[in-house]
């Protein structure tokens, strides 16, 4: 990776590390998501109960049938990978900052541990430029690699495709909440969803190091691409284990994220995850993060409130606590970073 070399920034806590042989995840929901195509109504509630299911019990779950274009997905992968088979110094000419957060960026933390990876984010859709920048505002524009004629326009594709499968994936939520199938469209008007390419080199110490730490999604929905390496370690909720994710072909794995938590009252719960790395082979991956608009405000929906089950979180500003997620992933804190746990009204 460019010169990457194990230190000791890059070692977790004991605790934390990922153990030999850890046991594959049996029994995760994957979802056929072709009587979507059907239009058939009551196939379309099945796979509604089928969603709210796995939403209750692991947080996430995997997709098949989908609807993306195998093509679509190929090209995105073949840019992702000559990207990072750049020169370090090509990288480096698109390279993200504090105030411009887009581009390639190869120093992450996650819980104040240093992640083993290189990444490149981008958002699909550009917010209209600031007049003028106030200080700490983010601006995200995109940094694009002029070597890579291809690049833009393969990722501005698959932004297309995820972008259609996020919203059907949404009103699926919605409709496993009792809600009606549009309910939750509004919040993603001006969206602030990004796309971020994984590159993971071979570890000389997978045993210290992860390539992202334990953390949950602070979006909404996270629509999860990887290829046939493995990696993804999810915390099981039955016993509080770590177990391995086995990639299925075709498929995507979809994260709930904290957003959908707060909104459905903690019907569903946003899953724990991690990424651990190996010392043999390379892994790429690509999560499309679905977040609404940053003037979104986030709290309970009225619906899932009641007398019996009073709202558990006091509202808070996504743009806000989007902002200040994004600066901490870029240095290490003096502090816990923001988490929804900030805003339960049972917190003493």
């Amino acid at each position: 990776m460019g010169g990457l070399s194990m230190d000791q920034a890059f070692v977790q806590a004991p605790e934390h590390r990922t153990k030999a042989n850890l046991a594959d995840a049996d029994g995760i929901p994957v979802i056929d998501l072709s009587p979507l195509a059907a239009g058939d109504k009551a196939g379309v509630d099945a796979l509604a109960a089928e969603v709210g299911r796995a939403s209750q019990d692991w947080g996430f779950f995997v997709v098949v049938r989908h609807g993306v274009l195998a093509e679509t997905v190929a090209r995105a992968l073949e840019a992702q990978r000559a990207f990072f088979a750049l020169p370090a110094d090509r990288k480096a000419a698109v390279r993200r900052d504090e105030a411009a957060p887009l581009g390639y960026y190869e120093s992450e933390h996650t819980k104040n541990v240093r992640d083993w990876k290189e990444v490149f984010d981008l958002v699909p859709r550009e917010p209209p430029p600031p007049a003028a920048v106030a200080d700490g505002e983010l601006v995200f524009e995109n940094k694009w690699p002029e070597d890579l004629p291809r690049f833009r326009e393969a990722l501005e594709e698959y932004a297309e495709a995820m972008e259609e499968l996020a919203f059907k994936l949404l009103e699926l939520i919605a409709r496993s909440l009792g809600l009606r199938p549009d309910r939750l469209r509004g919040f993603f008007k001006d969206q602030t969803t990004f796309i971020r390419l994984n590159h993971y080199p071979p570890c000389p110490s997978p045993d210290l190091a992860l390539g992202v730490g334990r953390h949950k999604d602070a979006g909404a929905l996270t629509i999860l691409y990887q290829d046939d390496v493995g990696g993804l370690d999810v915390r099981r909720r039955s016993d509080g284990e770590w177990v391995r994710v086995r990639p299925v072909p075709d498929s995507y794995v979809i994260n709930v994220g904290d957003i959908i938590q707060v909104w459905s009252n903690d019907r569903y719960e946003s899953a724990e995850h991690r990424v651990s790395v190996n010392s043999q082979k390379e892994r790429f991956s690509m999560p499309y993060f679905f977040n609404p608009g940053s003037d979104a405000m986030v709290e309970p929906l009225e619906e899932m409130v009641s007398d019996e089950r009073p709202a558990r979180y006091d509202a808070y500003n996504w743009g806000n606590f989007f902002s200040t997620r994004k600066n901490s992933n870029f240095r290490k804190l003096d502090v816990e970073n923001v988490q929804i746990a900030h805003f339960r009204k049972d917190r003493s």
